[in-house]
């Protein structure tokens, strides 16, 4: 359930070859159901 409530995937825009987060942004990944095998794409 509360993986559908946060969603499975995000976009993250990057600039200049790092990633343009806010002063108080970041990135968590959070395992609800246990680890698993991930996929990350960087398309540029």
């Amino acid at each position: 359930m509360l993986s559908a409530l946060v969603g499975p995937s995000v976009s993250v825009p990057v600039r200049d070859g790092r990633v343009a987060l806010g002063r108080f942004q970041r990135i968590v990944l959070v395992e609800f159901e246990g680890p698993r095998e991930r996929t990350i794409e960087v398309w540029g």
